[in-house]
Formats: structure tokens, sequence, C-alpha cells
């Protein structure tokens, strides 16, 4: 048993280094086709810096040069259209975007370094697609009730995030760490939206990793500023402040919220792209690394997939009833895999850390199962191109 059990780990440590080695070589030495345009992300810069690229669906391929874990993102202002994260330093990802005609930035790296441009131009193809886009006015009534979704979770987020100001405030510490997951659970459920406001999302939301001087730096402010706090250094000092500015940049996203013109396409897109963040990014334990509260966070972002999935059904189940069915097994199945992870005796879950890799595994698989579905119900609406 010993012999077999030191096999299988040396096959298991021979395969992740072939991986490793066969992912560096990839990224390093693969030329781009025609077709993909390349993006190179340096320690203060990206190469190239301004891109003119035709309307439609480009592939991007992102290349990390730097020797930080960085993000990419293509923005409309403050809006995130598509976006990487997490790309490993000397890794490559690839990102396909439907772009319509028109100016936008681009993130190159950390979220301090200038931003390059990007230049969509029309074509008579991307023309007939807007034209042949489906009517709003089918959607009226879900886009009605989403909206008020959000704007009621964002009233719950204020409630529950003063709540933990006020505790912070009071210099009660086990107060503070016991009101945080709660605080954070109503963003994670608006999470398919709240996320597209580059610079709230920036303010409330951005990893450590992100940031020149990581924890240090006094730009690393929002949710993690605090969770870092509160769990890794235990202590309050310096979150007054952070608490503060916590509340103002809720109360920003409270009015971005009710101002938003909400979008059959937004709504089923940022569905899609949530799930599949959720099955490679959120999975890793990397979010919330300090406090180990991912689990919570997983169960607000299935929430609000939740909601999305009931508001889409009836216009799938039209076209596609099997559909339907499958998307709705989709979100018991990982909902299944959550509740597996209930702390024993209590309404929360286990604390991340807590998880093995097979656990990890089936977490994993439940929401690519749902991204995938959710991406094939978008396109079957027309909401979505396919790829």
């Amino acid at each position: 048993m010993r012999i077999a059990l030191a096999v299988s780990i040396l096959l298991a440590l021979a395969a992740l280094a072939a991986f490793h080695y066969a992912s560096r070589l990839a990224s390093q030495d693969a030329a781009p086709t025609d077709d993909v345009v390349q993006v190179e992300i340096h320690a203060g810069r990206c190469e190239p810096d301004s891109l003119s690229v035709p309307a439609g669906r480009v592939t991007f391929r992102i290349v990390n040069r730097s020797e930080r874990a960085v993000e990419w993102e293509i923005l409309d202002g403050v809006m995130v259209v598509e976006e990487r994260e997490n790309i490993a330093p000397g890794f490559t990802q690839t990102l396909n975007a439907r772009l319509e005609p028109g100016d936008y930035d681009i993130t190159c790296g950390l979220l301090s370094n200038p931003r390059g441009k990007l230049h969509v131009t029309p074509t008579a193809a991307s023309d007939a697609a807007r034209a042949a886009r489906p009517s709003l006015t089918a959607f009226i009534g879900a886009l009605a009730e989403y909206r008020v979704y959000l704007v009621m979770q964002a009233a719950t987020l204020q409630r529950d995030a003063q709540a933990l100001a006020d505790a912070i405030e009071a210099n009660d510490l086990a107060r503070a760490r016991g009101l945080y997951p709660a605080a954070r659970l109503a963003y994670k459920r608006i999470e398919p939206v709240a996320d597209m406001f580059a610079d709230l999302d920036t303010r409330l939301d951005a990893r450590a990793d992100y940031f020149a001087r990581r924890e240090e730096d006094p730009d690393f402010m929002g949710f993690h500023r605090i969770e870092h706090g509160l769990y890794a250094r235990q202590s309050l000092a310096g979150l007054p402040g952070a608490a503060q500015a916590l509340m103002t940049d809720i109360a920003a996203l409270q009015q971005r919220l009710r101002e938003l013109p909400v979008t059959p396409e937004r709504m089923a897109g940022g569905a899609a792209r949530l799930a599949q963040d959720m099955a490679t990014l959120k999975v890793t334990g990397e979010e919330d690394r300090y406090a180990h509260t991912d689990l919570s966070g997983l169960q607000g972002n299935l929430d609000g997939l939740r909601k999305i999935v009931d508001l889409l059904r009836p216009f799938v189940a039209r076209g596609n009833a099997a559909l339907a069915e499958t998307l709705d097994g989709d979100v018991a199945a990982a909902q299944a895999a959550l509740e597996a992870h209930r702390a024993q005796g209590g309404d929360g879950h286990a604390g991340f850390d807590s998880l093995d890799a097979p656990a990890r595994r089936v977490l994993a698989e439940r929401f690519a199962m749902l991204a995938t579905d959710l991406a094939s119900a978008g396109q079957s609406l027309g909401l979505i191109g396919a790829d």
C-alpha cells in the first residue's frame, strides 16, 4: 500500500510538472495566427498599447510577460465589456469577444498602469447582426423584475455593510469578523452586473495582487482590505477609514444600479461569465484568502444566477424545453455541492481551506456545467454570440 501510494504521488507530481512545462512552452513559443490579436503584458505597459480591429468576433491572445499575476480588460467607459483575470506570470489566456463598433480602453496588468486603446471599426456583418437582435419588448417584464432584484439586494448590501462598519467603528473585532460574510453576501448576488462597473469593482472587490504594493498599497481598499485586517492582521487598525470608503462606494453603486439600463444581453452575458469564473477562478480559494469564506461568496453568486435562470427560463423553454430543464438541474446540482459543506449545526459554510482537492473539483464541475448551459441559453435567445 505504501509503495502504491508513493507511486501515485510521483505520477501526480510528474503530471503537474508536465502541465506546467507545456503551459510555459505554449505561452512563450506559440505564434499567433492571422486571425488572433496578441497582446503582451509587461511590468508597466502592454504591447501594443493601441489596437484597431473590425467589429464582430475577435480572438485575443494575452501573454503575461511580467512577474505578477495580472488581469486584462476591455472597458467601455467604466463598464467592463470582457475580461480575463489571474493570468499567471509566463502564461497565456485566450479571450473571445464580440465587439460593437466604437472606442474602448484596455487595462494593461496592474490597475495602476496606464491604459491602452482599442478602436473597433464597423463592418457589414456587424450592422446586420445589430439589426437582427431580438426585440426588447418581449423581455420588458423580466428586465423590470431583475432591476427590482438588483435595487433590493443593493439595499441589503448597504444595510449589512453599515452594520460591519459600525462594529469596526466601535472597535469590536469579534463582532466585525462575525458580520463580514453577511456584508459581502449581497454584493456577490448582484455580481453579474456589479462587476461590470470597473472603477467601483476595483474599489469594492479587487484583490491585493492587482496593486503594485499588494496589501500595503494605499489603493487596496474595499472588502478585501477589511478582510485582510480582520483575519490576517487580526486588527482594526486603519479599518475605520476603509469602512467609510466602502460605504461611500456602495452608495455610488446603488445610484448606478438605479440608473443602469439593464438589457437581456447584459443579464445573460453577465450570468454566463460569472458562472465560468466560479468554475475556474473562484474555486481556487484565492478570492477570500484571509477569511476562507469563499463558499459563502459562491452561495451568493449562485443565488444571483438562480434569479437570472428563473427570469430567462420561460423564454428558453419556448424554443428548447430540454435546455430549460437542464438549467434547473444545473442550479440544483451546484446547490447540492455547496450544501455538502454547510458548517455542522449552523447556517454558514465551512472554511474553504478545509476542502480537499476532490471536493473542489466537484464544485468546479458543477459550476462549469452551469456556465456552459447558461451560454447555450443565451445563444438560443440571440443574446450571446456563438463562438
